[in-house]
């Protein structure tokens, strides 16, 4: 299989015009907006169809390691099904990677890698697989050492992760868990959208008394989502003003992008990501797209629509 010419690269960076299919990979129990995510695409029915959810590592107070992380996370997903009366959707839940990469060149073999690449195999150049991850990109890396050629010229990886370029660090969560990923999926040629946490997406912000306007009294998922972020959020600021940023709508937003109606992007050369969390830049590498603008009102706007209709 040959590679993706520039030019083939930048026309699948497009915001797709149609209905896609999609793979969400997310660390669902690590925060409370993967939740949101989950609950956008699987509402989105005429934009989106999702035929697989993978579970992704992470390791933070939640979790006691990566692979309990993304069993937790696994869980969650399952949950989260029962809550929107999906069940049947569970035998395309896969669990992923138990470890993070070791280097960049020895995949972690689990399920949702090899199942990745054997989904990815079913699409062409001309209609792509987007891979929407919203965690450690530690599957989508691995599936891309699985096979490197079916993903870069069969998928579009849509990813929430690093910060904005012309912040001062580039300590984001979802990318200093596996840098050695990240360099992996920067680094490989596939059609890339990033959208950056600190300085970009980070205006996705929400507060309580919305979340409450829009979700009260909406049924199983909708009081979940609402408690749930009211619940974290009291546990680090109960008693004074509170905002949180619920992140990972934002990827899956931008399937949805017509006429620029949610984010602004544009096409520049794929960063470095080093290990000593910053970027370097070398402007002869392959291009990707680059969000820099979120239009947060029209994204919840969207969002709690599809919420209280559901």
């Amino acid at each position: 299989m040959k590679n993706a010419t520039r030019s083939d690269m930048i026309r699948k960076l497009d915001t797709p015009t149609g209905k896609v299919d999609i793979i969400l990979d997310t660390d669902a129990y690590n925060e409370i907006d993967d939740q949101f995510a989950i609950s956008y695409a699987l509402l989105s029915p005429e934009r989106i169809t999702t035929v697989a959810i993978c579970a992704a590592p992470f390791k933070n107070s939640k979790s006691t390691d990566a692979g309990d992380g993304m069993g937790k996370s696994y869980n969650e997903i399952i949950k989260l099904l029962g809550l929107m009366n999906k069940n049947e959707l569970e035998p395309i839940v896969y669990k992923g990677s138990r470890a993070f990469l070791q280097n960049e060149s020895t995949p972690v073999i689990s399920e949702a890698a090899e199942k990745m690449v054997e989904i990815a195999r079913r699409y062409s150049p001309e209609a792509p697989l987007y891979i929407v991850a919203i965690g450690a990109i530690t599957n989508v890396a691995s599936a891309i050492l699985l096979d490197r050629d079916v993903m870069v010229n069969n998928t579009v990886i849509v990813w929430l992760g690093g910060h904005a370029f012309h912040m001062p660090d580039n300590r984001e969560f979802n990318l200093y868990q596996d840098v050695a990923a990240a360099r992996v999926v920067f680094g490989c040629g596939v059609p890339l959208v990033q959208l950056p946490c600190k300085g970009v997406v980070s205006a996705l912000t929400t507060t309580e008394g919305e979340l409450r306007s829009w979700l009260s009294g909406t049924g199983a998922l909708g009081e979940y989502l609402l408690w749930n972020t009211v619940r974290e959020a009291e546990g680090y600021a109960k008693g004074t003003a509170w905002s949180r940023c619920i992140w990972d709508v934002s990827a899956i937003a931008w399937l949805m992008n017509d006429g620029d109606r949610f984010m602004r992007s544009y096409i520049t050369p794929s960063p470095i990501p080093q290990y000593d969390h910053h970027y370097s830049f070398d402007p002869t590498r392959h291009p990707i797209r680059y969000v820099y603008y979120i239009n947060r009102d029209a994204i919840f706007t969207d969002l709690f629509k599809k919420l209280r209709e559901c």
